[in-house]
């Protein structure tokens, strides 16, 4: 019985270890480079980082950078609501 507990906490802490903090969108946006660098790594490495928040992070922030790039602005959001023009 001990030495089951003893591999139930061992594998549970197997998936902790040392991931690099996660940045922002913004940051990204600001750094082009790393940002660059981190969708290469999480295409080529999808099924281990491929949907970490560092991933996602860098793809929205390189989406929004060649948004704006071709001139598109984010709409207002509409208020179903509101009464009047």
């Amino acid at each position: 019985m001990k030495k089951f507990i003893f591999l139930a906490l061992l594998s549970s802490l197997a998936g902790c270890g040392d991931h690099p903090a996660a940045k922002t969108g913004d940051w990204y946006k600001e750094h082009p480079v790393e940002r660059k660098a981190m969708l290469a790594d999480c295409k080529a490495y999808f099924g281990q980082i491929g949907e970490s928040a560092n991933c996602v992070n860098a793809q929205q922030a390189n989406n929004q950078t060649a948004n704006a790039r071709r001139g598109w602005v984010t709409p207002d959001t509409v208020d179903f609501g509101k009464k009047g023009g």
